[in-house]
């Protein structure tokens, strides 16, 4: 291939709308986060959209180094959608065939490569444009592939099927994927409302039984549980073996306060995909909310077997999913605190110290300073390691209710020990401490109001000009 006819390629490959020009790696923090992500974070996983997968398996693969496996996900992907898209073949085809074009591209197989961007060529001269063409079909694979990559993506995969929806307003699985999109948008900014694109997909298609869970979900947080418990039981019923149902209904019946239900549930999901680290993560965190729970009422001997019984299931599933995936956040910390609930001190230290060797925001690191000094001031009696992390925690410096309670731990303290020796040079450095600290933060914040007043003047000017 002459260097010219290279160039036209690499022009050619650039124009086309696939995984490989839709930076779905931007932000992210290392692919194996991001195939984490993809694969097992993510609830949404029993679409019927399996062709999306294996587009997003092939490209992981292509970026991972291993082409011919990312070509065999390629040719599944391509079978996949002559079985769900018969009458669509072509449309649905195009990202698949620029995916095969990029693969062979880097393998440097330039002629197969050629031959597959001349199959997109075909399909979009079409529509009178060369290599790529405004299609609803084609957003829609967009905003599916966006939604499979974590809430980064979301927005992105919103505005994909609301441009889908422009051409055909209609359709179920262009609504479907605009519910979902803004279900998950909900909390972040701006701000969505779900429940109408919810019942609008329901209404366009009825047999989707996540979106089903998904408006169960909202309806229990607006206080409208009836009709949220009769959706969650009609999906249950018609889709039985769908894990990304069975998730999301484990977490409407965790928030009812019902750990048992979520239990069953997502048991049973783990039937389907034993090695999910997360399905672990929450099974634990069950057991652990029956443990808080039990720990509440009172402690004899049959309630204290009772509740060693329930820490073992909760540390069990944690540990799975620790060894499953060691990225998993606060999970050793998780089992630290329910091996020091059991009185196995030894097990604490090893999960604690297993959580410091890993990267946090600063606000996460300083719950585990917290942590960790309570462990050591009231199980391991080493007021001074307490101290040593108190003090660590709120070098942090960031203002939250974690600092305060560090705060008032070691006025506490130096109290405790200065009314045994008033020259107690520990408890002095404390106090000393807390006090420059106070100062400091009553500096920044006298600092700040003077910024806003001046920006106050500076706009009331302003406005008396114009």
């Amino acid at each position: 291939m002459s260097e010219t006819t290279k160039n036209s390629l690499e022009s050619s490959l650039r124009q086309l709308k696939c995984h490989f020009t839709w930076n779905l790696l931007e932000g992210e923090d290392s692919l194996d986060d991001f195939e984490d992500k993809v694969f097992y974070r993510t609830d949404f996983q029993d679409s019927d959209f399996k062709a999306t997968t294996c587009n997003l398996l092939a490209y992981i693969k292509h970026c991972r180094g291993q082409n011919e496996a990312a070509l065999e996900c390629l040719r599944q992907a391509e079978e996949l959608i002559q079985q769900e898209h018969a009458g669509q073949a072509e449309i649905r085809s195009l990202v698949t065939w620029g995916n095969y074009a990029w693969v062979y591209y880097h393998m440097g197989r330039l002629s197969e490569a050629q031959i597959y961007v001349d199959k997109v060529k075909h399909v979009c001269e079409k529509f009178s444009s060369p290599y790529r063409i405004e299609s609803p079909e084609l957003d829609c694979e967009e905003g599916w592939t966006r939604l499979k990559c974590g809430r980064k993506q979301n927005e992105r995969a919103k505005v994909c099927f609301e441009k889908a929806l422009e051409k055909n307003p209609k359709n179920p699985e262009f609504t479907s994927g605009l519910a979902i999109a803004s279900y998950r948008l909900e909390d972040w900014p701006p701000s969505q409302n779900p429940v109408d694109p919810l019942r609008q997909a329901i209404r366009l298609n009825p047999d989707n039984q996540y979106i089903k869970v998904l408006l169960a979900l909202k309806l229990h947080k607006l206080r409208e549980e009836g009709e949220g418990e009769r959706l969650v039981e009609e999906a249950l019923a018609k889709a039985p073996g769908a894990t990304d149902v069975l998730r999301r209904a484990a977490e409407l019946y965790r928030r009812k306060n019902d750990p048992d239900k979520a239990i069953e549930l997502l048991r049973k999901a783990l039937e389907y995909t034993p090695n999910n680290a997360y399905l672990h993560c929450q099974i634990g965190s069950c057991y652990r909310a029956k443990v808080h729970e039990m720990m509440k009422v009172g402690d004899n001997r049959m309630k204290r077997e009772e509740l060693l019984e329930l820490i073992g299931q909760a540390v069990a599933h944690f540990k799975i999913a620790d060894e499953t995936n060691e990225n998993l956040f606060d999970v050793c910390s998780r089992l630290a605190i329910l091996h020091v609930l059991a009185d196995q001190n030894e097990e604490a230290e090893y999960y604690f110290q297993k959580e410091f060797s890993k990267e946090h925001s600063p606000v996460d690191k300083q719950v585990l300073h917290l942590r960790y000094g309570n462990f050591q001031l009231y199980q391991m009696k080493r007021e001074d390691l307490a101290i040593h992390h108190f003090l660590e925690g709120i070098k942090i410096n960031q203002k939250s209710k974690i600092t305060e309670k560090m705060k008032n731990k070691l006025q506490k303290i130096a109290k405790m020990r200065l009314s045994k020796n008033r020259e107690d040079s520990e408890a002095l450095y404390i106090l000393e401490f807390l006090q420059e600290l106070s100062e400091e933060t009553q500096q920044a914040d006298e600092n700040s109001e003077k910024g806003l007043d001046s920006e106050r003047l500076i706009l009331s000017a302003s406005s008396d000009r114009e």
